[in-house]
């Protein structure tokens, strides 16, 4: 296990100053197996999903094949969640009961779910099923488990589910309330609704997809967390005779290595893991041309040292964010909106060629627009690098939470065709226009992502630039940060080892 500490303080910018440099000056490629990654590994297909609906409809068709194993891990889960609530409950019951009559049907297959302890009071799902069962878990071959093998005030924040060894889902979605949605974000959309029939706010999110030997290797990471959080040590299956692919989608990438970066806290005898943060680290600091971020979270004061860097670089790339505006909850706002804004600030202060952008999206309503949550994890950079997972940009999410993340570096032009696509479907869906156009744009513009969203950023479905963009006030992170956001477990008693 690594032990690498990549953004822990005081050495944050001396660190990060080093990261940058050696990007600069070396030409070798961003992944690397022991520093910035665990593995990386062939995936026989994969594809990024996005959104709840595109996500949620494969997922469900897929279970519906699993013959052997369903593994589900999770910060949270809700069996009552319909993963396609825009058809009938006949065709497509709640989750729990749709797992329930699979372990009926097929009497070899095994379902097990895995959630954070902790979801049961901070989480949005149901907490009453997670403490005290449903008639849907009612089954031998149906195991539901709270991970309580964790730090104080750390999360179980990765996002995954495996099927048969085979096929594997990693993202930003948890399977819980008010995740899916679809990729129009429309503000009265009758199927997104809350438990008291009210309608919930737009969002967005992606999950990855992938087969063959990735797949497996997630797999290994969800069958490790559950013998360390259970004690039950689950056998690999053989290898899968039938490709669980789901029909209908067309992978974005076949034969394509994939590397899985994880975080893991120090805690008990399990060194701090911290492969995710070096790796967006790592990525970032080799932009040349263009950075694409979209993130719930952007305040760890690391990514801003790099960011930083390349604004205040002549050559420097254009940085494009694309975030989260609301925050919900005390806590939330107090830190997470908070040091969003100041590190907004920081940037921007930086930015003397004006190639920085930070938006939030919105859509049109009957009083003028609601904003879509940005829930997605997601960085691109250039045309070169994709990285999908469940890691934010803030501090626990470096070295406090459990994290999963995947990514591809492209070694072909196919693969650099695939990841440019993908980041034009991103930001024409923010910008309600296609992707053709939205690339045609880049091209007519010289290359310039800046300029193509201001060129196309006329629409009812826009981006709004975040009021840091050109207020003044603080850039500092806020007073309790290390506290609210911190990068890395704390003992409530550190102080009496001062008087020992």
């Amino acid at each position: 296990m690594s032990n690498l500490h990549f953004c822990n303080e005081p050495n944050v910018m001396t660190e990060s100053a080093a990261v940058l440099q050696a990007a600069r000056t070396a030409s070798r490629p961003i992944l690397q197996p022991g520093r910035n990654c665990w593995r990386v590994v062939p995936a026989d297909k994969a594809s990024a999903l996005i959104d709840g609906e595109e996500y949620f409809s494969r997922l469900e068709a897929t279970l519906r094949t699993a013959k052997r194993s369903i593994m589900i891990v999770g910060w949270d889960f809700d069996g009552s969640i319909r993963l396609r609530p825009d058809i009938s409950p006949e065709e497509s019951p709640p989750l729990g009961p749709l797992l329930r009559s699979l372990v009926e049907e097929r009497p070899e297959l095994e379902v097990r779910i895995l959630v954070w302890s902790v979801a049961v009071v901070h989480a949005p799902g149901a907490p009453g099923p997670l403490i005290f069962g449903a008639e849907w878990q009612n089954h031998p071959r149906l195991h539901l488990r709270l991970d309580k093998h964790h730090p104080l005030y750390a999360a179980h924040h990765q996002k995954m589910v495996c099927i048969d060894d085979s096929l594997a889902f990693v993202g930003g979605m948890d399977l819980t309330v008010r995740r899916w949605d679809t990729r129009d974000h429309a503000c009265g959309n009758p199927y997104r609704l809350r438990d008291d029939g009210t309608i919930y706010d737009p969002v967005h999110d992606i999950q990855m997809v992938v087969t063959g030997p990735a797949a497996r290797c997630i797999t290994e990471i969800a069958y490790d967390r559950w013998k360390i959080a259970t004690g039950e040590e689950i056998q690999p299956l053989p290898q899968p005779a039938l490709d669980p692919w789901p029909t209908d989608l067309c992978p974005d990438f076949t034969s394509v290595p994939v590397a899985i970066s994880r975080t893991y806290p120090a805690w008990g005898q399990q060194s701090a893991i911290q492969e995710a943060a070096a790796l967006n680290l790592d990525a970032l600091s080799a932009a040349r041309k263009a950075i694409y971020i979209e993130a719930q979270y952007m305040t760890a004061p690391c990514i801003g040292d790099i960011l930083e860097q390349h604004l205040a670089d002549p050559e420097g790339p254009e940085v494009v964010v694309v975030q989260t505006h609301e925050s919900h909850g005390w806590a939330e706002k107090k830190v997470m909106g908070t040091n969003r804004d100041r590190l907004i600030r920081r940037l921007r202060r930086a930015d003397k060629y004006d190639r920085l952008r930070v938006y939030y999206p919105v859509v049109p309503a009957e009083d003028g627009f609601c904003q879509v949550l940005i829930h997605s994890k997601l960085i691109i950079v250039d045309d070169t690098f994709l990285r999908i997972g469940s890691s934010n940009l803030n501090n626990r999410s470096i070295g406090l939470d459990t994290e999963c993340d995947l990514a591809i570096e492209a070694a072909d032009d196919e693969v650099r065709r695939t990841i440019g696509s993908l980041r034009d479907r991103l930001l024409g869906e923010h910008l309600g226009t296609s992707p053709d156009d939205f690339s045609k744009a880049v091209a007519d513009e010289g290359g310039s992502l800046i300029a193509a969203i201001e060129r196309l950023n006329v629409n009812g479905r826009r981006l709004h630039a975040f009021g840091a963009m050109f207020d003044e006030g603080p850039a500092e992170p806020a007073v309790g940060t290390s506290l609210l956001d911190p990068l890395e477990p704390f003992e409530p008693l550190w102080f009496l080892k001062r008087v020992r």
